[in-house]
């Protein structure tokens, strides 16, 4: 099979794995009038699929081995396409509670088996194709924080049939995958490559790092996609110029996705990569509670975040040797790291409870970068070869 088709395969696979977390920010306001509930409970909209993320990548690896790399990560989309059509009928908490649920544990499942593909696939440009994975979650991302609002006002105000219309992602990824999974399995490429003798490395000290780092990087994502809009709203803006500041910062982090892999490919030096978007990301955090333009302070924070979240996604392929270990790790990493992130939003929406403001929230946030600098100096710059083999 040609190698542009599993390149459009990957693209669309990426598409679908942001739009039924991200779409809901910008209506997270009128959520929480319409339902009545309070910041904790709304955030949840956004943490609860993340910590499905964490607590369901393992089982890609036991998908992986039932229905091959492909065939599994088919079944994911077309879950993650389902539970966010269901999204029309949510009309009360918990309805929509069980569709970030079920999101959820589609992304976990499709997020460490990509990793694998990409591994197996494209084994001499993994940190392109991983440029190009991320960056297709950006755009994905990008489009559901800047289109939910137009497409709720468009549907007559209702807020989940904004939120169902991503399920159009999965439509259009669907066919594409069923075709490339059935070529592949008629030539024995990839499908069925088992990968049996692989297991999660709990063993391996190194991947408890990755994944520490990963569950940091993730928190900080997902606390600043969940809560960035509602600060700026509490600082006066309306919610439509908060969706698009968001939405900037968004778009700010695409070029960021796409060359920062790229740039740790060529100049090999990731440690100071992965510290410089982390100062970028306390350069915008600090500039928000300090009252600086909103629009100003999603520039770096954009930057920041859209560069770690590929050099992240990196490290596990980077570290083994062939796609079963890439999936492996991957699937630990992400596993722990999500149950992690899951507490970020939480956590800035408790604490935005407690305190009736964000700037309290965004300092706590602020000492969060603060540790996962100090754990991206325990990663250093080259993989630990004698860990991989021990």
């Amino acid at each position: 099979m040609k190698k542009i088709y599993l390149v459009i395969a990957l693209i669309l696979a990426s598409l679908n794995l942001r739009p039924a977390i991200t779409s809901i920010p910008p209506l997270l306001g009128t959520i929480q009038d319409h339902l009545g509930i309070s910041g904790s409970v709304a955030s949840l909209l956004t943490s609860l699929p993340v910590l499905c993320m964490g607590i369901f990548a393992p089982l890609a690896v036991k998908l992986n081995r039932r229905f091959g790399t492909e065939g599994a990560i088919t079944l994911a989309i077309l879950l993650i396409g389902a539970a966010t059509a269901l999204r029309l009928f949510a009309v009360t908490t918990i309805a929509l509670l069980i569709t970030s649920f079920l999101a959820g544990t589609g992304i976990a499942i499709v997020g460490p088996l990509l990793s694998g593909f990409i591994k197996r696939h494209f084994p001499n440009h993994a940190s392109t194709m991983v440029g190009i994975y991320s960056t297709a979650m950006v755009v994905g991302a990008t489009l559901s924080v800047w289109l939910s609002v137009p497409l709720q006002k468009l549907l007559n105000g209702k807020w989940n049939d904004s939120l169902s219309m991503w399920a159009l992602f999965a439509v259009a990824a669907l066919p594409v995958w069923w075709v490339v999974t059935s070529k592949l399995k008629k030539k024995n490429v990839g499908v069925t490559t088992a990968i049996n003798s692989e297991r999660i490395p709990l063993k391996k000290s190194r991947a408890w790092v990755l994944m520490v780092s990963f569950g940091l990087m993730s928190a900080i994502f997902y606390s600043v996609t969940t809560w960035f809009a509602p600060a700026v709203v509490s600082l006066g803006y309306s919610k439509e110029t908060a969706a698009s500041i968001q939405t900037m910062l968004t778009l700010i982090s695409l070029p960021a996705t796409l060359l920062i892999p790229i740039g740790v490919h060529r100049f090999k030096n990731r440690l100071w990569w992965l510290i410089g978007c982390s100062i970028m990301e306390l350069a915008g955090i600090f500039m928000l509670n300090m009252s600086v333009s909103p629009w100003l302070a999603a520039i770096p924070l954009g930057i920041g975040t859209g560069g770690l979240f590929p050099i992240a996604l990196m490290l596990p392929i980077d570290e083994t040797r062939n796609a079963g270990e890439a999936n492996a790790w991957s699937a630990m990493v992400q596993s722990g790291g999500y149950i992690l992130g899951a507490a970020g939003p939480f956590l800035l929406g408790r604490i935005h409870d407690i305190s009736g403001s964000f700037p309290q929230a965004f300092y706590v946030l602020a000492v969060i970068v603060m540790v996962q600098i100090f754990v991206q100096f325990m990663i250093g710059n080259k993989k630990e070869v004698s860990l991989l083999r021990g």
